[in-house]
């Protein structure tokens, strides 16, 4: 592991924690832990690095405060935890933080935050000031809003998508993600934890397997499909326990125990991770056979020549999927044109285009510049 890391103190990394790490219960805080990884954050803080916190625990803290012994089904109630257990997972961040001088900030996201452009820029820029003013962000998901929020489109799913899409955004060098398990077990094979993953395969996500637990959500399954989003926004992503003493810079050095994903060698550059990973759309665009590898190789505008057909509705500066002849996912990007004109003008070249919008400009359907591969 050693080999793939840097020698110098990175400059930013987040750090995310599962309810598991910060409880020893449905409810019941595991103090002395906290106070062990507030003291692993401020020293990393004394070395020059920025940190992020990303903080499971708060339906978990409210369950034990409201006498409950299994996570509730209902929206309402799952809200009528997070709301109780919020306030208490803050006092408890702030507590180990404040020996060391430090001062925490909460920020409390969903999904339609970083979806949008604007607030994707403002959540952007409130991390940077709470930053540049010497706090550590504290990040959890918004589980207290409405019913509509909290289910479908609007939620992130667990907390490692949520530390995963703040490290992009962020630009963190790193992402740990802490949690009950020390790292990728290669359960068919040797039975010991992989050290290093330079590339996420299918044989590597095979290994994953879901949790069990009554308060977390997460599991290997979401901790690699979030180190999938963090390593392509060029973020290393570690995972290890929580549980281990001085992980974080045992980590860092090269050391573990844990597992360490490499990021890929060119980032995408921030308004293409904001298409490619903040966002759900909800149609798809089809190319045919030709459009293929004008669009992966050549890097290439999508044109309407290329385009056979689209599914759902959609209107002009929406991010939809682009797809193959059969299905196969190849980009995503902003539309030009909503689905009524594309079904238009589908298929037709330049000219018969621009005879149907006489004036217009801009004859793409995505513009490459709009247009990120996955």
């Amino acid at each position: 592991m050693s080999s793939v890391l840097k020698k110098s103190p990175p400059r930013r990394v987040v750090v995310k924690l599962g309810t598991g790490v910060l409880t020893s219960g449905i409810g019941q805080l595991h103090t002395a832990r906290i106070a062990g990884v507030c003291a692993q954050i401020a020293a990393l803080r004394s070395q020059g690095t920025e940190v992020i916190i990303v903080s499971s625990g708060a339906v978990g803290l409210g369950m034990g405060r409201l006498g409950l012994k299994k996570r509730p089904a209902e929206v309402s109630k799952k809200q009528a935890c997070a709301a109780v257990g919020q306030s208490l997972l803050m006092q408890t961040w702030q507590a180990g933080f404040t020996p060391h001088g430090l001062t925490v900030a909460q920020v409390l996201l969903t999904h339609e935050d970083l979806r949008s452009r604007e607030r994707y820029l403002s959540v952007t820029k409130t991390l940077e000031a709470l930053i540049a003013y010497g706090t550590i962000p504290v990040i959890n998901e918004n589980d207290t809003v409405s019913a509509a929020e909290i289910q479908a489109l609007l939620k992130f799913g667990d907390n490692d998508t949520l530390a995963a899409m703040v490290a992009s955004l962020a630009r963190a060098q790193y992402l740990f993600i802490l949690s009950t398990i020390p790292g990728l077990i290669d359960l068919k094979g040797t039975q010991q934890i992989v050290p290093v993953v330079a590339r996420i395969t299918p044989e590597i996500e095979a290994m994953a397997g879901g949790t069990t637990s009554e308060t977390a959500t997460g599991g290997m399954i979401s901790k690699i499909s979030a180190a999938k989003l963090a390593t392509r926004a060029g973020c290393g992503v570690f995972i290890a326990s929580g549980a281990e003493p001085a992980i974080l810079s045992r980590l860092l050095a090269g050391h573990g125990p844990g597992t360490f994903f490499v990021p890929s060698g060119l980032p995408l550059e921030a308004r293409k991770r904001w298409l490619a990973y903040f966002q759900r759309p909800a149609a798809t665009i089809f190319v045919n056979p030709c459009a293929v590898p004008v669009l992966r190789e050549q890097g290439r505008s999508l044109l309407a020549i290329g385009v056979t057909h689209a599914t759902g509705d959609f209107s002009a500066g929406d991010v939809v999927n682009i797809a193959g002849p059969e299905g196969t996912l190849i980009a995503r990007g902003q539309a030009a044109f909503g689905s009524a004109d594309l079904s238009a003008i589908a298929g037709k070249k330049g000219e018969a285009i621009a005879a149907l919008f006489p004036g217009r400009k801009h004859l793409e359907v995505v513009h490459r510049n709009d247009l990120v591969l996955l």
